[in-house]
């Protein structure tokens, strides 16, 4: 009989979605248990756990920070990382361009969209971000590889205001992959989804999803 993470990567698999596991609040053992299932890709919310473990795990896995990243925190983080998930301001991706140009490393970042109307939820509206990218070079950012877009829908369990959340979002990367980055080729991510709503957002034109609980099971804090 298949666990939830085997049949949970099999239906993904068919859709072409890549799944971050979301290891927050986890035990260095369950991300083994993945780890030796094959899984590669996972999500850490607060850089002090993420930090911790990195220092203790297979330096193949490659890490997102998916959580809300401060400023002073970006040392910390660009050398473990693969993707920043959460880049929701302008002034945090000026300074990740700077820092990971100390380091020659170049970093991969999806930009934050706010979607939901929580007010706890960060991000950058889509007027925003679309204004402020539509005139620059994004030569001039020489250690960011932009990859496309990042949403977290509202915490609810209507559907139907979930599915606009995410229709939002999807629009919102056509539109800037179709005037800003159309000659971008790794423009082409779209990470929305997570253990409770993942299946409305692969329906609405995810590449990416954020699973945690589903696989791991509920975290004890």
């Amino acid at each position: 009989m298949m666990d939830i993470y085997s049949t949970i990567q099999q239906e993904l698999g068919d859709k072409k979605v890549q799944l971050i596991a979301v290891s927050k609040k986890n035990p260095v053992e369950a991300v083994m248990n993945l780890y030796h299932k094959g899984q590669r890709d996972f999500g850490e919310n607060i850089v002090q756990e993420l930090v911790a473990k990195a220092g203790s795990l297979p330096a193949d896995i490659r890490w997102h920070m998916i959580g809300h990243l401060q400023k002073n925190k970006v040392r910390q983080v660009l050398p473990i990382v693969s993707m920043i998930q959460s880049v929701d301001s302008v002034a945090l991706l000026e300074l990740i361009d700077m820092e990971a140009g100390k380091i020659e490393k170049k970093i991969d970042i999806l930009f934050e969209i706010k979607i939901a109307q929580e007010d706890s939820k960060y991000g950058f509206s889509v007027d925003e971000l679309y204004g402020y990218l539509k005139p620059i070079d994004l030569n001039s950012f020489a250690n960011i590889n932009f990859c496309g877009v990042m949403g977290m829908a509202s915490f609810t369990d209507d559907v139907n205001i979930v599915r606009t959340e995410f229709k939002k979002l999807f629009q919102c990367y056509a539109t800037l992959k179709h005037d800003i980055f159309s000659e971008t080729a790794e423009f082409n991510t779209i990470s929305m989804g997570m253990s409770g709503d993942y299946k409305i957002a692969i329906e609405e034109g995810s590449t990416m999803v954020r699973i945690g609980s589903l696989i791991f099971g509920e975290r004890v804090y």
